[in-house]
């Protein structure tokens, strides 16, 4: 009878260290994931405004489940470019780091090549990280650093913007 609880009490011992490993490698993991560039959601982005480098503005509009661009032209806007603007808030920072880390212009923020306002939520694109296909991107008072896929580019004609009249 002895041995029987003794083997049940080391085998309890035994999963409960297990859930205890378990528990505190989720708990790491939780804090090692530096989480996505904005806290917004994609889908509920109504306001879009892009600047590249020294160019104009270009503004857009989501309105009845629609991109609308409203500067520099006026006009429907393609919906799937739009989609993929949007879908930079949840871009996956690969880490962040104080802003105060860096010197701006070191890591082309200062001017920066893009930004991009998501409902009122800026985002600076700087230069490419060396050695890496990373961007520096500055939110607020952080820089993180971001796979370049998710660099906003635009047509140099911002009527390429527009979408097209047949599919109107």
């Amino acid at each position: 009878m002895r041995r029987i609880v003794v083997r049940r009490l080391a085998l309890a011992a035994g999963v409960a260290a297990l859930l205890a490993a378990v528990a505190w490698q989720l708990r790491r993991e939780r804090a090692d994931d530096p989480g996505t560039l904005l806290a917004l959601d994609p889908a509920a982005v109504t306001r879009v405004e892009v600047r590249l480098a020294d160019g104009p503005p270009r503004r857009f509009e989501k309105r009845d489940g629609h991109w609308w661009m409203t500067a520099p032209q006026a006009g429907r806007a393609d919906d799937a470019r739009l989609a993929g603007l949007v879908a930079i808030a949840a871009a996956p920072a690969l880490q962040w780091r104080p802003l105060a880390d860096f010197a701006p212009a070191k890591i082309g923020l200062a001017p920066p090549a893009a930004t991009l306002t998501l409902d009122g939520e800026t985002l600076a694109f700087g230069a490419l990280a060396p050695f890496e296909r990373a961007r520096y991107v500055q939110a607020g008072s952080r820089v993180a650093l971001v796979a370049d896929r998710y660099t906003p580019y635009l047509a140099a004609d911002p009527r390429r913007e527009l979408a097209d009249p047949s599919s109107r």
